[in-house]
């Protein structure tokens, strides 16, 4: 039944058409970036300072209403007449098995940013809590436990499934020949998706990609130097970080020549089966009592107050907890979005429109969920019970340190943390060799469905998105990294809306 498509290798053929003008102007204006980061730091830092808080505080309200919108019109269309279409036709099969399609849509969604976040997030939360609440109290621990999961949940995989939706209508069900972020706006754009209208939303999207991937790579990479760093006795700095960073670029570019099946699902379900080896190990030898305790707690406070933290905006206090946080998280996902939903679309034949939504939604709030309440209440329990001292170790050495320095103390710690450096390679390679086979399915004219992009420009891409994490790892500092997600969304937050617009006038002219 599902052979995972291996078989249909020999029937893929490669597009030969490629759209130069997305290709070239998006490697333009990447080149120019990393030249002025790289070129003049300081004035570099001052725009992207400048950036985060004209675009947080002028705007943030405007990616609260785009989730809460998105999540609505996600939960009217699955439980519509609409949700039982068949993506491809009604005899049509899966190419992918369950475990290899939730492996492969968590991988590229993630990636190593969870093992960054899930143990050391709560910190943040702890000491600058939300709701006015007193930093360090009973009730800041239960909110820092909660909102972890919630923004790599429901808010994060609301804003993956809108895009992937979309991708999924326009090119297994209107059989629109075009994986591009401009073929998906066709219900509004008409005949402009393909003229320059169109062209300037694909070039938004490939610069947004390649910006937000290279946030979730410099984080893998950070984590992976620090657990080198803690196994041996070299020096976690610049050089031992562009020599990982070279290291998971040749992963990836291997991967992408080795294709979609050969490639990014053997890595993805590999990597998905090495952290949930981890994290039950974690489980088993840890605090496990507490793990489940403030696990069933923070998911119950999740539900209880799910309105409030969809909604709350913090007019009166502004503490720059929303805008810090739940608009970042906001940003992140709206500038992945549309490379997901490419992704997602590419290996989704077979499935319903109402089994995407649910299994998105599903799949990745509950892997994500896992982390957050495996790692990250092993790691609050070790603060509580003052076994290890994580606060102050996240606030003077940073949180990849800390995450390191508490896995060690596991048993069999060196072996752990030797696991945490591959599973942190794997994760930023599944990632980015995901985004290289997008932004190059994106950078062909056309891409039928027995399709794959040519592999000298899947190629292309792989090597050379290598350029912008390694220019955000020679700046340094979180949020530095956090500013580049913010700009990078921000042109696709104002798609969004065209793209349910335009789902609902290819759902009525099909």
């Amino acid at each position: 039944m599902n052979k995972d498509i291996s078989q249909n290798n020999n029937e893929i053929k490669k597009s030969g058409d490629i759209d130069f003008f997305v290709v070239m102007l998006g490697s333009i204006m990447l080149l120019a970036i990393v030249i002025a980061i790289v070129v003049n730091q300081e004035w570099s830092e001052n725009i992207i300072g400048n950036s985060f808080d004209f675009i947080t505080n002028e705007f943030g309200i405007a990616y609260i209403i785009v989730l809460n919108i998105s999540l609505a019109f996600l939960v009217l269309l699955a439980f519509g007449k609409n949700g039982k279409i068949v993506l491809g036709g009604i005899d049509s099969n899966k190419d992918y098995s369950d475990f290899s399609w939730a492996s492969m849509l968590f991988c590229t969604g993630i990636g190593g940013a969870i093992l960054y976040w899930g143990a050391t997030e709560w910190v943040s939360y702890y000491q600058n809590p939300p709701y006015s609440l007193a930093p360090r109290s009973d009730e800041a621990i239960i909110w820092a436990a909660s909102y972890g999961a919630f923004h790599w949940g429901p808010l994060t995989w609301t804003l993956y499934t809108l895009p992937a939706i979309a991708f999924c209508i326009s090119y297994h069900y209107k059989k629109i020949p075009i994986l591009k972020l401009s073929a998906v706006c066709e219900g509004v754009l008409g005949k402009y998706s393909t003229r320059w209208p169109g062209k300037f939303i694909d070039l938004f999207f490939v610069t947004g990609l390649i910006g937000t991937s290279a946030t979730g790579l410099a984080f893998a990479v950070e984590l992976t130097t620090s657990s080198i760093s803690q196994l041996t006795d070299f020096q976690d700095n610049r050089q031992m970080r562009l020599i990982v960073m070279l290291v998971v670029t040749l992963l990836i570019a291997f991967s992408v020549y080795k294709g979609l099946n050969k490639g990014i699902r053997i890595l993805s379900v590999l990597n998905a089966r090495l952290a949930l080896i981890m994290i039950f190990f974690v489980f088993i030898v840890g605090p496990s009592a507490f793990i489940l305790e403030m696990g069933v707690a923070s998911l119950s406070h999740i539900a209880t107050n799910i309105i409030t933290m969809l909604t709350w905006t913090d007019p009166l206090q502004r503490s720059d907890f929303v805008e810090n946080w739940t608009v970042f998280y906001c940003a992140w996902a709206i500038a992945l979005g549309p490379f997901i939903g490419m992704f997602i679309a590419k290996i989704s034949k077979g499935r319903s429109i109402r089994e995407v939504i649910f299994g998105m939604m599903g799949w990745g709030s509950l892997g994500c969920s896992l982390f957050f309440i495996i790692l990250g209440n092993y790691a609050l329990e070790l603060e509580l019970s003052n076994k290890y001292p994580v606060i102050n170790h996240v606030n003077e050495f940073g949180q990849s340190s800390a995450i390191a320095a508490i896995i060690e103390i596991l048993p069999l710690g060196s072996l752990l943390l030797a696991l945490l450096a591959v599973i942190g390679v794997i994760f930023a390679a599944t990632t980015y060799d995901s985004a290289s086979y997008t932004l190059a399915a994106s950078s062909s004219k056309e891409l039928k469905e027995n399709e794959d992009p040519r592999r000298a420009l899947r190629m292309y891409w792989a090597i050379f998105m290598g350029l912008l994490p390694s220019a955000l790892l020679f700046i340094g500092g979180l949020e530095t990294i956090k500013t580049a997600t913010i700009m990078a969304s921000f042109p696709i937050l104002f798609i969004y809306l065209i793209m349910m617009i335009s789902v609902i006038r290819m759902l009525k002219t099909a």
